[in-house]
């Protein structure tokens, strides 16, 4: 048994060869006399056309094959007399490994994203989605080798927590209690008969586990899933989803931002080389111009501007924008479009006001912004968000105070600051985030597998 990777990638050694291929039937084609099947084994984007004729053995159940069937099929490569195809399978042998209704709902026509939502289940046979989950699968073991070629620890930092880092509004909250029999004490939920004697939650980041392994390893990354309980059906949100989260010791802004740069031009970069069939797919299909953006991205200068000044452009633009660009609060969508095309490229903003943003990043001596950096890149917006984090025992102290944030919950995050502390930084990164703006598919229920939205939790 082979791949049709196989074929594709050493096409010489096989040529005029017998194989053998297993896979699943995505066209059939029948004339009266000969037929053409066009046939998918997974391993590749493209696909390989089987022909068979009236001479073939079994022609008459051959010709009945349906739309979906899995197959084994064995029979010689030769070339391809047709346009379409460097090569095809003449059929000499077919054993019928899964029969298919005539109902299966993958008919080949033009399906739309929502009703291929609807059967997710069978949406990975498609050719739309077939490219993009090969391209996050390629993306992800693009960010592993980056991180690992750069001497990074991969910690698995834990699901389930009592930490609040991203505000408890904002997390999934489990329990083992009976919900139909609730301890109650003092008219609350009596936590301390739960199975960690104690409220608990989802992860909502891996950050501040991750913080302690990087005041022992120097330079480590969590790659996994995170929960949000925010109520948003934007094309942008979802409750569950993916984040690369690394944490670096001895690390300022500006070094943090030469991370960041690096690292997603070597992502990029090693997509566009492992995945040029799929590229060039959504290039022609999904997003026109996707393979210049990218390439530009590759080669581009990133900008590194504060948000202040990112504050004058704006109130200086002859624009007339729909929510009014403030020098004390965040930039909206359409701010962060103008200021890409603005400098004609992807734009660091750093130093962002500090009632915005969360309550471990550094202070900055003006007392008024943090040290913090969103990456905005073209046609995509927000990509990654870092800082450099509160490196002072004390003011971490007083900052998570101001916030209210539960003190005795994160003492031990605290505590490294105490115990050889060091300045360091960090960056987040949403990997479906990532996905959309490499794919051009602007639906992040559509760069998932299986989505978690509001009111949307099926299969």
């Amino acid at each position: 048994m082979i791949d049709i990777k196989d074929l594709y990638q050493n096409i010489a050694v096989y040529m005029e060869k017998q194989v053998t291929l297993q896979g699943w039937i995505r066209n059939q084609r029948k004339q009266k006399d000969f037929g053409f099947i066009d046939f998918s084994d997974g391993t590749y984007f493209k696909h390989i056309q089987l022909i068979y004729d009236k001479d073939t053995k079994d022609f008459d159940k051959i010709d009945k094959l349906r739309i979906g069937s899995a197959i084994t099929v064995t029979g010689k490569i030769q070339k391809s007399v047709g346009a379409g195809q460097e090569f095809e399978l003449v059929i000499d042998d077919v054993l019928l490994e899964g029969d298919c209704p005539e109902d299966y709902p993958l008919q080949p026509k033009r399906h739309t994203r929502e009703f291929l939502r609807e059967i997710a289940y069978l949406r990975p046979r498609t050719n739309l989605f077939q490219a993009v989950f090969r391209i996050r699968s390629v993306a992800a073991h693009a960010i592993h080798t980056y991180f690992q070629e750069h001497n990074y620890v991969y910690v698995h930092t834990p699901l389930i927590t009592t930490t609040d880092c991203e505000g408890s509004e904002q997390m999934f909250k489990i329990t083992s209690l009976n919900m139909n029999h609730i301890p109650t004490f003092d008219g609350h939920i009596d936590t301390s008969k739960d199975l960690f004697g104690k409220q608990a939650y989802i992860t909502g980041s891996g950050q501040l586990h991750g913080e302690t392994f990087a005041m022992a390893f120097k330079r480590i990354y969590t790659f996994g899933p995170t929960f949000r309980t925010e109520n948003s059906n934007t094309k942008t949100h979802a409750n569950e989803f993916w984040m690369i989260e690394p944490e670096i010791a001895f690390c300022n802004l500006e070094g943090l931002m030469d991370i960041e740069e690096e690292m997603l031009k070597y992502v990029v970069n090693y997509v566009l080389d492992k995945c040029s069939n799929e590229i060039t797919f959504f290039d022609q299909f999904v997003e026109k111009g996707l393979k210049d953006k990218l390439t530009k991205l590759v080669n581009s200068e990133f900008m590194r501007i504060s948000h202040h000044d990112v504050i004058d452009i704006l109130k200086k633009a002859n624009v007339q924008f729909e929510f009014t660009p403030n020098y004390d609060e965040d930039i909206a969508k359409e701010h962060e479009k103008y200021i890409t095309e603005y400098f004609n490229g992807p734009v660091f903003i750093t130093n962002w006001p500090k009632d915005i943003k969360a309550w471990y990043m550094k202070t900055n001596k003006d007392g008024k912004t943090v040290a913090a950096v969103d990456l905005e890149v073209p046609g995509a917006g927000e990509l990654m968000g870092g800082s450099q984090r509160e490196d002072d025992y004390q003011k971490l102290i007083n900052r998570a105070k101001e916030m209210n944030v539960d003190i005795n919950a994160v003492d031990w995050f605290c505590n490294l600051r105490k115990y050889g502390g060091c300045y360091h930084a960090g960056f987040g990164m949403g990997f479906e985030r990532l996905i959309i703006y490499l794919t051009g598919v602007e639906n992040i229920r559509d760069v998932i597998p299986y989505p978690r939205t509001p009111k949307n939790c099926d299969f």
